[in-house]
């Protein structure tokens, strides 16, 4: 029986479009050619990181991102903030908990991420970062976190994601029943391959109360 309902943010609970699209301008291209190189990426099983080097070869992201900040610290740049939410996550949530789950967000972020989420007062028990753990997904040692930050058993857990090789497919390799919300790029794409037969597939958050019940 699931008690404990975990998130992924990028694209599960946060729509990245405005990010990337800051991104376009940043890196000099059309907004349209850069989010459909992020998707050729996700069709073609490459990195997110590709699409930043098609867009300009040789790029150093990490040393970008340092001069981004400088050039502009008043601005979101690769962040994201309460307006990035997608429209169900609230409603979501709150009808999770009132069900009776505790509810967690634990995905792949950078420190800044916490902070960002914790300032949403979104109705959820914890949030968790791979920085602050210092292991990102797929990593079985991820979801071994995961499992100690609930207190419950792996199969006592939905962990909930927009990937199946990063989120839900590993999430179900460490025992917890895998949820895929098929959204954003990855999502759409997952949902059709064979594999996505291992998992649930929902169209929106506010499907899991029912369907976790």
């Amino acid at each position: 029986m699931v008690r404990a309902v975990v998130f992924d943010v990028g694209e599960t609970l946060v729509d990245e479009t405005r990010i990337f699209s800051r991104w376009a301008g940043r890196l000099g291209v059309p907004a349209g050619t850069f989010l459909g190189l992020i998707g050729a990426c996700a069709a073609t099983d490459r990195p997110l990181e590709d699409a930043f080097e098609l867009a300009r070869p040789g790029i150093d992201l990490p040393a970008e991102i340092a001069r981004w900040a400088v050039d502009d610290p008043d601005d979101l740049r690769e962040n994201f903030d309460a307006d990035d939410l997608y429209d169900d996550v609230r409603p979501a949530l709150a009808a999770l908990r009132d069900a009776g789950f505790a509810v967690v967000v634990a995905g792949n972020q950078p420190p800044q991420a916490r902070a960002a989420l914790e300032a949403m007062d979104l109705p959820v028990d914890s949030i968790r970062t791979s920085d602050e753990w210092g292991v990102e997904k797929p990593d079985p040692r991820f979801f071994a976190a995961v499992a100690e930050l609930t207190g419950v058993p792996p199969s006592d857990i939905a962990y909930v994601g927009d990937r199946l090789d990063n989120d839900v497919l590993p999430a179900a390799d460490a025992g917890m029943r895998p949820v895929l919300v098929r959204r954003g790029p990855w999502g759409y794409l997952h949902a059709t391959r064979p594999a996505a037969g291992r998992v649930d597939v929902v169209d929106s958050l506010l499907e899991l109360p029912g369907l976790l019940a």
